[in-house]
Formats: C-alpha cells, sequence, structure tokens
C-alpha cells in the first residue's frame, strides 16, 4: 500500500478526532455537577472511543477489522454529536463551545467517510493518513 501511514499517529482523522476529543473532555470537565456525572461522562465515553477505535483499526492485521473499527468510530462520533447537542439545547451557555467542537466533528465524519470508502474499495490501495 504506498501512502500507508506508518503509526496511526500519522492519520489525519485521528489527529482531527482527537482534537475534538480533548474539546469534549475540557468541556465535560466544567459542565454543572448534575450534568457532569450523567451527560459529561457519556460525552467522555464517546470521545475516548471515536480515537481510540480509529488507532486500534490502523492496528489491525486485515482489512475487513479496520473497515468494521472505522464504522465503530463513526458511530461514536454520531452519539457524541448527538449528546453535544442535547448539551447545547439543554444549557445554551454552552453553545459556542458546542459549535466549535462540531465543526470538528464535522471534518472528521467526513474524513472517517472516506477512509471508509477508501477500505472499502476492492480496485483502490487507500491513502490511510486519513
Amino acid at each position: 500500500m504506498g501512502n500507508q501511514a506508518t503509526s496511526f499517529r500519522d492519520l489525519l482523522v485521528w489527529q482531527r478526532a482527537m482534537d475534538a476529543s480533548v474539546e469534549v473532555l475540557r468541556l465535560a470537565r466544567i459542565l454543572p455537577r448534575e450534568l457532569r456525572d450523567s451527560l459529561g461522562d457519556q460525552m467522555r465515553r464517546a470521545a475516548i472511543s471515536v480515537v481510540s477505535n480509529i488507532a486500534e483499526g490502523h492496528g489491525r492485521r486485515h482489512r475487513k477489522e479496520y473497515i468494521h473499527h472505522v464504522a465503530i468510530a463513526s458511530g461514536s462520533l454520531k452519539e457524541m454529536e448527538t449528546q453535544l447537542l442535547l448539551l447545547r439545547r439543554h444549557d445554551s451557555r454552552f453553545a459556542e463551545d458546542v459549535d466549535r467542537i462540531l465543526a470538528i466533528t464535522d471534518e472528521t465524519g467526513r474524513m472517517l467517510t472516506g477512509l471508509y470508502r477508501a477500505l472499502k474499495s476492492p480496485r483502490s490501495t487507500p491513502d490511510t493518513r486519513g
């Protein structure tokens, strides 16, 4: 595979997902207690799942397993976006933070879709840099 990343850390999609995840972790830390222990915890778990599944998929030996983990990462990203939207709707004080993070997750989602399609294509050798 020609343009393959040697480490998951080289993947642009992993780097953007990491940016979003760090922002979610920061946001979850400043939530009011009644949200921090419920919604904040769910947001943290989803954020961690996105970057972890991209990394794990990249480390798998078979393309089918990589595709599976990219699909899980995509699902976790949508879960995280939903939780952010719920937070914004519940408490408008966090609207600016949520919108900033959603801009990153939108880009990350497009990148995950591109990686997924490239991995699914039987004729291509995907540029797995993401």
